[in-house]
Formats: structure tokens, C-alpha cells, sequence
């Protein structure tokens, strides 16, 4: 009986359909203010009771946010060697903020990656106080006393203030501290209360960006957070059944497919953040809420966190806190994929400066320690192409009878000691690797533009020679010839050629297809991937040639 060929033909069905549901169903510095009068640092019980009792609290929805349309809105430019950024005094937002060591393209003229598009038109890390309304308090004018223009960020840290003061006494400062060699900006809020009465209102720290419609559907794109010590990846259409999470906030904020910007406070034993989107625009918000402090008149309190506008790159995030770690995420199979990148990484940066060549070389390192399975694999492969004879005979006899035939056949197997099942054993190891990998070189900014040989010089891109304008049915843009797909589909061929055919004709007709659904299927899949199944492909074909010559 051939359960095992009909098993694998099940499983291999079913990774296909799920190939294809993947791609192709529509994926100087400026010191802080000093106050005219000191501010108190402690009062009495029985005077804060009083103040209570005689003043009620206040929010800031009845502060009067006084816009000024007769001014423009000044931006200071910070320049660092990682990146060129913007802060207007617009809400004191973070309104621009180009990576200098990433394109978006993989032209070398192609423009600087920018992580806050023009879509946002209010910016990011807009602060208020939770009674104020997030619409005019990102239009609040914020003023600055640095003079100049453009703050150059070299050795050694250096701060921007933006001040917004209200006509009853609230001022609220935003200093920004920008740190040399670092995506990290700090963030230190301070609010004053000078009103009189009593604010108690919590902080709203908010992370905006658009999220295009047609997203990855493969890699996480939209707003998460690392909270309670978990992981948290909310999918856009779901925020309006859950819209709110308290816990332990680690960082929250919104990631595409390489980057992401985060708020880190420095204080997480207990918060929240809120979500919103609006479908029109694609904007979604994260607000990061501060627990309530309530701040007496005449006093103040200091809101410290940190921003991280930069690349889901695992050397980088190291750098810096164990739990931004956990934002590159890949899935069920992160087990394997962070292992696998922390190997292509450690070849390309100690061995050969290749990504390309970095995948050939762990490739051949699977294919090392998998070799014993594959052995015994292709062994009673073997040893089923000698059996054949004797099973044609037995189908020939028991035509009419599926029953005996089937009886007959095991009793073949067990006569010469042969395990139709060991023969798809490395298929199905394969298949949790290859997702493991594919997530990797899918989502691994290290292959973002990263050339090979030849035409192939981005190896998170699908390969294409003589690119053209014509449209090509179930290939995705850019349009060309798919070589190294082409013949990664003939060393599959070529592999289906050497195992023993099935007995059931439509068995065997199903086998002869797949290395043609697989290659339709792979036009589309980054080079990387095409690379490391090409690779697999021929060792594979070498190895089996091999057991089989030394088994016949």
C-alpha cells in the first residue's frame, strides 16, 4: 500500500495552497526654563486638604489652547550621522526623519527612507494632558529659545526645548535630547502648574503614521507593543473591538515591514495605551498613557521616555534594551528563523562580506546536519525503485481487488525490510525550515537591497532579468524573466525524475506537476529564498544520485 506517497502528495497539496493564499490572493544646547518664583516641593496634609477643598481640580480641556495664525510655525532641523530630523514648533512634533544609511529604493539615486511620511501631516510624539482636546493640542503653538536653525549632533549629547504656557499658569516643556551614533531620542515632558489649582490629568504620549491599506501579508505591519512581557501585534481591523490594553507598557508604538518608532517610557510598573484609526487617511494612533499624578499648584512633575525611529535590525536593537529585542518578530517559527539569522549575520560580517554567499554557505551547513535523514531517505528510495517490478506484478494481479493488492504490497514492504514512509521524511523537515527562512530573508533589513551576482541585486526582492513593461499573469511587479526561479524549477524536475514513481497514475501525474506549481509559485518569492531553495535543491540531487548508484 502507498499511504506514504498520497501522505506527502496531502502535505505538499497543502503547502502550496498555502504558498498561494500568501502571494497571490489580494501584501548648542538649550537649557531648561528656570521658574520666575521656586516651586514648592512638599506641602502639608492638612494644606493640600485644603487647597482640595477650596479649589476644585482642573482639567486641561478648560485651558484655553491659544493658537497664534498671525505666526508661522518654526522648525529646527537636528543632523547626526545616523539621521536628518525635524522638530517643529507645531504641537513640538517630530515632523521629519530620514535615515541617512537606508534608501527606499535600491537605486543609489533613490531618495532617503523616511519614517514620517508627508501622509502625517500633524507629525509624531505629540504630548497632552488627557482632558485636552488631541486636535487642537496638535495645532498648540510650542515656542523654542534656540536661535538658530539646524542643531548638528556630533560627539557628545545635546537638548532642544519647546515651551506652551496658557493664560491661567500651566506651561508645558518638551526638551528633546539627541544622542550621537543612536536612533534613541529622550523625551523629558515637564508640566508647571502656576494655575492655582490643583491638575489631575494623565499624560498622552502619541506615536502617529499612516499604515497603507495593502499591507504585507506575510509580515506584521501596524500597531504592537511589548506589554506584560508578551508581545502584542494588533491587526488594524481590529481596533475597534479592542481599542485599549493596561499592563506593564515596555514600549508601544508602529512598525512596517524594516522600521518602526517607538515610546519607551522610563517607568512601566502600570499604564496603557489606546489605538485609533481612521480608515479615510490610514492614520493610526498609539497614545501612551502615563498613570495619573496629580500636580498641586506651584508644583511640577517630569515625564522622562525615550523614541526609537530606526531599522528592525537585531545588532542595533541590542544596543540598547533587551525588550526591543522582541519587536522583530517572525512568527510561529522565531525559534529557528533568529537562529538562522544570527548565522547568515555572523558569515557575512567574519567570513565573506556576501549576503548571497552567506546564504549558499548556511544552506550547505542544513544540509550537513540533516545529511544522516536525508541518507536514510534516499536509501529506501532506493529500495523502492528495486521493488518496483515486483509491485507492478502485484497491481497487475490484484487489479480487481484493492483490498488484496493493498495487503500484498506491505507484505512486500515487510518482506525486504523497506519503510515507504522514510522517503518523505526530509520533505517535512523542510517545510517549518523553510518557513523559518523565509520569514527571515522575508523581513531581515540586513537583505533590504543587498546584492548578490549579476542581475540580482536585491536579495529581499524577487529576482527579474530584462526587466519590461508587460504584464505577466500571477507575476508580481517589476516584470521580467525569473531566471534563477526558472532553474530552481528544473533542478526540482530533475529530482522528481530520480525518486521512484508512484503506482497510481494520478499520483503520479500530481508529483510530475508539482515542480511546475512550485516554480509559478516562487516567481514571486524574494531571491534570497529562490537562492537557499536552489542550493538545497542541488546538493540534494548530488546526495541522492549518490545513495542510489551506491545502493543499486
Amino acid at each position: 500500500m502507498e499511504q506514504w506517497r498520497l501522505f506527502l502528495a496531502i502535505v505538499l497539496s497543502i503547502f502550496v495552497f498555502f504558498l498561494w493564499e500568501i502571494f497571490f490572493v489580494s501584501h548648542q544646547d538649550i537649557p531648561r526654563r528656570v521658574p520666575d518664583k521656586p516651586a514648592e516641593t512638599q506641602k502639608t496634609v492638612d494644606e493640600q486638604a485644603s487647597e482640595k477643598q477650596a479649589s476644585p481640580a482642573t482639567t486641561v480641556s478648560e485651558i484655553d489652547l491659544e493658537e497664534r495664525p498671525d505666526r508661522a510655525f518654526k522648525s529646527v532641523t537636528v543632523q547626526s550621522d545616523l539621521y536628518t530630523a525635524k522638530v517643529s514648533e507645531k504641537g513640538a512634533a517630530l515632523t521629519s526623519f530620514l535615515l541617512h544609511n537606508y534608501r527606499q529604493a535600491v537605486e543609489p539615486e533613490s531618495p532617503r527612507q523616511q519614517l514620517i511620511p508627508e501622509d502625517n501631516k500633524q507629525g509624531t510624539a505629540l504630548v497632552r494632558l488627557s482632558g485636552a482636546d488631541p486636535e487642537k493640542w496638535g495645532k498648540a503653538h510650542f515656542t523654542t529659545g534656540y536661535d538658530g536653525d539646524t542643531l548638528r549632533i556630533d560627539n557628545s549629547e545635546r537638548s532642544i526645548s519647546f515651551f506652551w504656557e496658557s493664560p491661567i499658569g500651566i506651561t508645558i516643556e518638551k526638551q528633546y535630547t539627541f544622542v550621537p551614533d543612536s536612533y534613541l531620542v529622550k523625551l523629558d515632558v515637564v508640566v508647571k502648574n502656576r494655575s492655582g489649582q490643583p491638575i489631575d490629568d494623565n499624560l498622552i504620549l502619541s506615536m502617529l503614521n499612516p499604515i497603507p491599506e495593502e499591507r504585507s501579508r506575510f509580515a506584521f505591519e501596524g500597531p504592537f507593543a511589548f506589554i506584560n512581557g508578551e508581545l502584542e501585534e494588533i491587526d488594524i481591523d481590529d481596533i475597534g473591538e479592542k481599542p485599549e490594553y493596561s499592563g506593564r507598557v515596555a514600549w508601544a508604538g508602529l512598525c512596517d515591514r524594516y522600521f518602526m518608532t517607538l515610546v519607551i517610557p522610563k517607568a512601566n510598573d502600570g499604564s496603557q495605551f489606546k489605538l485609533a484609526h481612521e480608515p479615510g487617511t490610514g492614520m493610526v494612533t498609539v497614545d501612551y498613557v502615563q498613570p495619573v499624578r496629580k500636580i498641586s499648584s506651584d508644583m511640577q512633575d517630569v515625564y522622562s521616555f525615550s523614541l526609537y525611529l530606526g531599522p528592525k535590525r537585531m545588532s542595533i536593537l541590542r544596543q540598547y534594551d533587551n525588550s526591543l529585542q522582541k519587536a522583530l518578530n517572525f512568527g510561529f517559527f522565531d525559534i529557528i528563523a533568529k537562529p538562522c539569522l544570527w548565522l547568515m549575520n555572523f558569515i557575512h560580517d567574519h567570513f565573506i562580506a556576501n549576503y548571497g554567499v552567506a546564504i549558499i554557505l548556511l544552506t550547505i551547513l542544513f544540509k550537513i546536519i540533516f545529511w544522516p535523514l536525508g541518507t536514510k531517505s534516499y536509501k529506501s528510495m532506493a529500495e523502492m525503485k528495486k521493488l518496483q517490478p515486483l509491485m507492478a506484478e502485484i497491481r497487475k494481479k490484484y487489479k480487481d481487488d484493492k483490498k488484496k493488492m493493498n495487503e500484498e504490497i506491505m507484505r512486500l514492504y515487510k518482506t525486504y525490510k523497506v519503510n515507504p514512509m522514510s522517503g518523505c521524511l526530509p520533505m517535512l523537515v523542510q517545510i517549518p525550515v523553510f518557513i523559518a527562512f523565509y520569514r527571515m530573508l522575508y523581513e531581515a533589513i540586513e537583505l533590504r537591497h543587498a546584492p548578490f551576482l549579476f542581475w540580482i541585486n536585491d536579495l529581499s526582492a524577487p529576482d527579474r532579468l530584462f526587466r519590461f513593461d508587460v504584464s505577466i499573469p500571477l507575476m508580481l511587479p517589476p516584470y521580467g524573466i525569473p531566471v534563477l526561479t526558472i532553474i530552481m524549477g528544473g533542478t526540482m524536475f530533475l529530482q522528481q525524475k530520480l525518486s521512484p514513481p508512484p503506482g497510481d497514475p494520478s499520483q503520479a501525474k500530481f508529483m510530475m506537476m508539482m515542480p511546475l506549481v512550485f516554480t509559478v509559485i516562487f516567481i514571486n518569492f524574494p531571491s534570497g529564498l529562490v537562492l537557499y531553495w536552489l542550493v538545497n535543491n542541488v546538493i540534494s540531487i548530488a546526495q541522492q544520485y549518490y545513495i542510489t548508484k551506491k545502493t543499486m
